[in-house]
C-alpha cells in the first residue's frame, strides 16, 4: 500500500474502523476504504451498508459508486429498502454507475419487485448494462401504474436496441404520461424501420412540445428522405425548441429543399435558433440563402456570428 494508506498494513486495518462505537469514526473508516480504491474493500463496504447508523449506511452506498461487480450490485440492491430515504437515494444513484455487465446478475431477480422505488432503481441500474434478459421484465413493466417505472422500462428497452422491441416502444409512444412518450420516441433512434419513422412522424403532432421535440430530434437518426416533408412542417411549430430540432435534423438529412424555409428563421428573436439555422444553412450550402446569413454577420450573439461566418465561407468555397 502506498500514498495515503502507506501507514496501514492492508485493507483489514482500515476495516477495523467499522467496529468503532462512534458513528463518525465508522463514517471515516468507510471513506478511507473507498479512497483505497482496492476491490478488497468491497466486502467491508457491503457490511457497512447494513450499519445501524443511517449516516454510515449512506456513506457506504455512496462509496460503492467507485467499485463495480455483482457483489457491489447486491449490496446496493439491499439498500433500496432502507428505512432512510437518503440511503435509498444514494444507493439508487450508485446503481446507475455500474458498468460491468456481470453486475446485472444481482439486479435481474428484482426487475419484477412490488416495491415501486426498488423496481425503478433496478431498471435504471440495469439499463446501461445491456443485459438481454432484462427485455421481458422491462416490457412487462410498461404496464406498471407508476409513470416513473414505465419511463425507466422504456430506457432499458431502448438501450438493448432490439428491433423486436419496436411494438412495445410504439405502444409507449402513446402513453398517458408525457415523459414516457418522450423517452419512447428517443429510444427509437436505433431503428431505421418504417414503423419507427411512422411513429416519430405521428409524434410531431403530439399535444406536448417536449414530445414533438424528441420526435424531431430522433428523426435525424431514424429517418430518411421520406421524413423530410414532416420535418419541414415542424418548422412552423409554435415552440422554437421543436423548430430547432427540426432544423438540425433537416441538416443531418441533407435536405437542401428545405433551405429556403430555414433561412427566414434567421429573423426570429431566439439566438439559439439563429445559431442552429446558420450552422445548417452552411451544411446545406444553398447559395440563395447567403443574403439571409449576411444580415446577421454582426449579430449580438458571438455563436451566431461564428456560425454565420463559417456558413458564408463554406458557400464561397
Amino acid at each position: 500500500m502506498s500514498g495515503l494508506f502507506e501507514d496501514f498494513d492492508d485493507i483489514a486495518d482500515l476495516a477495523e474502523g467499522l467496529d468503532d462505537p462512534v458513528p463518525g469514526a465508522r463514517i471515516m473508516a468507510v471513506i478511507d476504504l473507498t479512497d483505497s480504491a482496492d476491490p478488497a474493500a468491497i466486502p467491508h463496504l457491503a457490511r457497512a451498508i447494513a450499519d445501524e447508523d443511517a449516516g454510515v449506511r449512506k456513506q457506504a452506498a455512496q462509496g460503492l459508486t467507485d467499485f463495480d461487480g455483482p457483489e457491489v450490485a447486491a449490496a446496493l440492491v439491499s439498500a433500496l429498502t432502507d428505512p432512510d430515504p437518503a440511503v435509498v437515494a444514494a444507493a439508487s444513484v450508485s446503481l446507475t454507475e455500474l458498468k460491468d455487465p456481470t453486475s446485472g446478475d444481482a439486479i435481474l431477480p428484482h426487475l419484477g419487485d412490488a416495491n415501486e422505488v426498488k423496481l425503478t432503481a433496478c431498471l435504471a441500474g440495469i439499463k446501461e448494462l445491456r443485459r438481454p434478459e432484462a427485455m421481458t421484465p422491462a416490457v412487462a413493466a410498461l404496464k406498471h401504474a407508476a409513470p416513473g417505472v414505465r419511463a425507466q422500462a422504456v430506457g432499458v428497452i431502448g438501450w438493448l436496441q432490439d428491433e423486436t422491441s419496436l411494438p412495445a416502444l410504439q405502444e409507449a409512444a402513446h402513453d398517458t404520461d408525457v415523459n414516457v412518450r418522450r423517452t419512447a420516441l428517443a429510444a427509437m433512434g436505433f431503428s431505421q424501420s418504417e414503423a419507427a419513422q411512422s411513429a416519430l412522424i405521428a409524434a410531431l403532432t403530439d399535444p406536448e412540445w417536449i414530445v414533438r421535440e424528441a420526435a424531431a430530434e430522433t428523426l435525424a437518426k431514424s429517418g430518411g428522405p421520406s421524413c423530410v416533408p414532416a420535418l419541414r412542417g415542424a418548422l412552423a411549430d409554435d415552440y422554437w425548441q421543436v423548430r430547432l430540432k427540426a432544423v438540425r435534423s433537416l441538416g443531418k438529412l441533407g435536405a437542401t429543399e428545405a433551405a429556403m424555409e430555414i433561412a427566414p428563421m434567421m429573423d426570429l428573436p431566439v439566438p439559439n435558433l439563429r445559431k442552429e439555422c446558420a450552422a445548417v444553412l452552411g451544411e446545406l450550402a444553398v447559395p440563395a440563402t447567403a443574403s439571409y446569413l449576411k444580415k446577421y454577420a454582426d449579430d449580438n450573439d458571438p455563436d451566431v456570428r461564428k456560425n454565420v461566418r463559417w456558413a458564408l465561407e463554406r458557400m464561397a468555397a
